[in-house]
């Protein structure tokens, strides 16, 4: 096999993956990439319709992540003061599966006590983040969830950035998070929280 045919091959997969991503923006990034490849390869190989074809839908991923950079989006905090809300219910019903993958020690019924809001985005519902007061200065993260195609760290940065007045107000210093789940440990270190020295999946952010 000749490595112009290995780069069409590489075209190819990466086009058929980008297809099975839920999360648009990574779609059309993962898409742009295999497209390109596989214009170039049509174009080695004299295959000029693949090229042209390829290019376009290239130049089209480009216009539209283009047009999603530019998007100003509007994030906002709403709390939620009855946990037995049936939105809520409903929200957690839903995504209850995808939740568990996540924070599979995550029980809703030891809540109660907790300080849980909806994360708006432009108005959406599409994370939900509930943690627990420790002392006056430490909070534990109990849920920090975003849905399937929401995972773009926007709303963890609005969060642990733009909004960290929301903990700073409260006179709160340090975020704890604990997980044993390898993809939240990945994401922690994402957004500066820092794993202790024992290996305990104990993360802590200071703000």
């Amino acid at each position: 096999m000749s490595w112009v045919e290995i780069f069409g091959y590489i075209g190819s997969v990466l086009i058929a993956a980008s297809l099975m991503m839920k999360n648009i923006l990574h779609l059309r990034r993962i898409n742009l990439i295999g497209a390109s490849t596989f214009a170039i390869y049509g174009l080695v190989v004299k295959a000029y319709p693949v090229f042209f074809l390829n290019s376009f839908i290239a130049l089209t991923d480009v216009y539209y992540l283009i047009e999603m950079y530019k998007q100003k989006e509007y994030f906002s905090l709403m709390p939620v003061l009855d946990n037995r809300h049936k939105y809520l219910d409903k929200f957690n019903n839903f995504y209850k599966n995808d939740i568990a993958k996540f924070f599979p020690d995550f029980k809703w019924g030891l809540t109660e006590n907790c300080n849980c809001f909806f994360i708006l985005r432009n108005l959406m519902p599409v994370g939900l983040f509930i943690y627990k007061n420790i002392s006056t200065t430490e909070i534990e993260i109990l849920l920090d969830y975003a849905i399937p195609d929401y995972r773009d760290l926007k709303n963890a940065r609005f969060i642990f950035f733009a909004e960290s007045r929301h903990f700073k107000e409260k006179g709160i210093t340090k975020l704890i998070s604990k997980t044993d789940v390898k993809t939240h440990k990945k994401y922690l270190k994402n957004i500066g929280f820092k794993e202790r020295t024992d290996n305990s999946g104990v993360f802590v952010k200071m703000i």
